[in-house]
């Protein structure tokens, strides 16, 4: 049972309802639906199919909504592509029909106000790089800084300069709405410039009156690790997109920013993700690098709460193979992980409280007696995201009535969460935790359990009891 979370893009190659099937059966925690390539037709597909599927496979494998951001791209090209050679010099203009050949149109009408002489466009994954050179009030011209083949609805993104159009489209604005109103469980923000941007997501999410959606910042931009530590005060959980975190900053301090965000991520008690080129060379082969392996360890080792995989599961030919090893490398990676070092770490930026204190002698006690569980009734879910910080060595099993703080919990390091029916007394409260636990666990006799939470039920804010059960 791995503490680390595994979420998959889902895309052509794992659409199929069987294919979805196979990968939740492998491991699979969280589907993520990607807004810039999805529209609502293909997410009420995929949302009925995951539905059923954890009706029947007794599962609760949460939904993420990935939002397109204010994104720029390619709109309008004379030909189907455009292939420049270095040195070339291209005309840009901004959002108008194009005639010549070498020539293109680029989606935001101020491109000419924002842009300044001697700044750089990067369009797609670095595949083709123009350098300013002069400008007038119709049209931008640039020289070509590394050649390439330009496409319509490539992304660009202007890494030297700000540029001042709205955070929030009209398009995400209506994809929002559609994640309220099916019930999606996380939130994923594209493109954020600042601790503001989250804020005007969270305040739409209120006049909604929706309390159980998640907000997940992608970390894309400069500007945003500039501004991570107000960043991670506003969301509930970081996801680190390294693709386009790598377009706009130098690749070589992608490693060090990933380690940085992990770690303050820990000490603020939010989820931490990793995305993007996990196992990229899989979407062709059915095996991985040695480099791909080394990387899911890493950020395994460096305590991330999950990973996740994006062509691979989507445009890939082996989506199911992907997640399997997957699961597989971080099975291994997960006995290698410095328990008692994150544990200690959590304990010195612990805030003091009586669920924190709490929390972390649950931790510590279930590490000294090597406990093969610990089983948290939980209303909210509080309490065993608290644990989840002092990483134990054994997993947080959180029972609840509410389906949706279950899938709330999806993403927590080491918490599985499971459904249960309202405990009616402190007795029933412990046996019936200890009997879930037995179905979910293979158990066997003098194992030592650790049930933790608050009592009396729903009626309590804090945890306030802490009880040993040999069985």
């Amino acid at each position: 049972m791995n503490k680390t979370k595994i979420v998959a893009t889902i895309g052509p190659a794992s659409q199929d309802k069987n294919v979805l099937k196979q990968m939740i059966l492998a491991g699979l925690d969280v589907i993520r639906i990607n807004m810039s390539h999805a529209d609502e037709k293909f997410c009420d597909d995929i949302i009925t199919k995951v539905n059923d599927l954890n009706q029947e496979l007794n599962t609760n494998v949460a939904i993420m909504m990935d939002l397109n951001g204010p994104t720029l791209v390619v709109n309008h090209l004379h030909e189907k592509q455009l292939a420049l050679k270095i040195d070339d010099v291209i005309e840009v203009y901004a959002d108008k029909q194009v005639d010549g050949n070498h020539a293109i149109s680029i989606s935001y009408d101020h491109l000419k106000d924002d842009l300044k002489y001697n700044s750089h466009l990067v369009l797609g994954d670095h595949e083709v790089i123009l350098k300013v050179i002069d400008k007038s009030d119709e049209v931008i011209t640039c020289k070509v800084e590394k050649e390439g083949t330009i496409i319509n609805g490539m992304k660009v993104i202007s890494p030297d300069c700000k540029l001042n159009f709205p955070f929030l489209t009209e398009k995400d604005k209506k994809d929002i709405l559609y994640a309220h109103k099916h019930k999606v469980d996380f939130l994923a923000l594209s493109f954020v410039m600042s601790s503001e941007n989250v804020l005007e997501v969270n305040d739409l999410l209120i006049q909604m009156n929706d309390n159980r959606m998640s907000i997940l910042t992608k970390i894309e931009t400069e500007e945003a690790v500039n501004e991570i530590d107000e960043i991670i005060r506003v969301s509930d959980g970081i996801l680190i997109a390294r693709g386009d975190l790598g377009v706009s900053l130098p690749v070589e301090r992608i490693p060090g920013i990933q380690k940085m965000i992990i770690h303050k991520c820990h000490n603020e008690g939010k989820v931490s993700l990793v995305a993007t080129e996990f196992l990229a060379s899989m979407e062709n082969n059915n095996h991985p690098t040695r480099a791909e392996v080394s990387d899911i360890a890493n950020a395994v080792l460096d305590g991330v709460d999950a990973v996740v995989l994006c062509g691979e599961t989507t445009i890939g030919k082996y989506p199911i193979e992907a997640l399997t090893m997957m699961e597989k490398v971080i099975e291994t990676a997960e006995e290698d992980i410095p328990y008692f070092e994150l544990l200690d770490n959590a304990m010195r930026t612990e805030e003091e409280g009586i669920t924190g204190s709490l929390a972390y002698s649950v931790a510590t006690t279930a590490s000294r007696l090597k406990c093969v569980a610990i089983v948290t009734p939980t209303v909210s879910g509080y309490t065993a995201r608290r644990i989840s910080r002092f990483r134990p060595i054994c997993p947080i099993i959180a029972l609840s009535e509410d389906e949706a703080v279950i899938k709330q919990l999806s993403l927590y390091f080491g918490v599985y969460g499971l459904k249960i029916k309202e405990f009616t007394s402190f007795d029933m409260m412990m046996s019936e935790s200890l009997e879930v636990l037995k179905q979910f666990m293979d158990t066997k006799e003098h194992d030592k359990v650790i049930i933790t939470g608050g009592y009396p039920f729903k009626k309590v804010k804090n945890t306030n009891f802490m009880r040993i059960e040999e069985l």
